[in-house]
């Protein structure tokens, strides 16, 4: 039976990119231990690789080929930097704001240099814009450097969250879907998201217009679990209808 559940596995990892644990135990009707050490040896042959929580294919969203940090920070840099400017605007001086990874978060970084707030982080991108401010104090989230995307991840990323509260919250994501929820392509980034989400007062979303509607393999929340959407005018109507429809306010750079 191993040789066929193998082979189910890496097809569903390949036709799907990435999949958690969970669902291969589903997918195969059997134990979580079962398939944790399938995909040792699977890993071993090179068929797959294992990520926190599940595998990746090798040409997979979380493989090392997947565009890395810098190259996803040239892209739409206008439409990313007014979208940080609107998100400044919503912090009040003395503050406490927890940014997501990302390149519109680094951004907002950039935006609250100077100011007497506080921002909690996993992003080392942030870290590095904000380290020399001496206005601004910065806490470091802990956790398992993701040094593709320049980021913190893990069960201590997620565990130090629950020990933090924040005024506002502001994640990135890789696109909202036509009903309104918010996906992600990257399955180790996934519960330090929905660990944000739960972190603060208020949720804001830093998304811009090209990200309307977006695709991603992974599902963050579904509609309506934001508080509020940020993007720049011309991003999809229906999309950014669909989202205040389940409750959540959009605003646009």
């Amino acid at each position: 039976m191993r040789v066929p559940r193998q082979r189910a596995i890496v097809a569903r990892v390949t036709s799907a990119g990435t999949a958690t644990t969970e669902e291969l135990a589903a997918l195969c009707d059997v134990s979580l231990a079962t398939v944790r050490r399938d995909l040792i040896e699977l890993e071993a042959q090179g068929a797959i690789r294992r990520v926190h929580g599940g595998a990746v294919a090798h040409d997979g969203p979380d493989a090392d080929t997947a565009r890395g940090f810098s190259e996803v920070a040239a892209h739409d840099t206008a439409d990313k930097r007014a979208v940080a400017a609107r998100a400044a605007a919503l912090v009040g001086d003395g503050e406490c704001v927890i940014l997501d990874i990302g390149t519109t978060t680094m951004m907002l970084a950039r935006e609250l240099r100077g100011r007497p707030v506080t921002v909690v982080t996993a992003s080392l991108a942030v870290l590095d814009v904000l380290r020399d401010d001496p206005t601004v104090e910065l806490v470091l989230l802990g956790g398992m450097v993701r040094r593709s995307y320049h980021s913190l991840v893990g069960a201590l990323t997620e565990d130090a969250l629950r020990q933090v509260r924040g005024s506002h919250v502001f994640l990135g994501a890789s696109g909202v879907r036509s009903d309104g929820s918010v996906l992600d392509t990257t399955m180790v980034e996934v519960p330090v998201k929905r660990a944000l989400l739960r972190a603060a007062d208020r949720s804001v979303l830093l998304v811009d217009r090209h990200k309307f509607p977006g695709t991603g393999a992974l599902r963050v929340c579904g509609p309506g679990e934001v508080d509020t959407i940020i993007t720049n005018t011309g991003a999809d109507p229906d999309t950014t209808a669909a989202c205040r429809e389940a409750g959540t306010e959009v605003l646009y750079a």
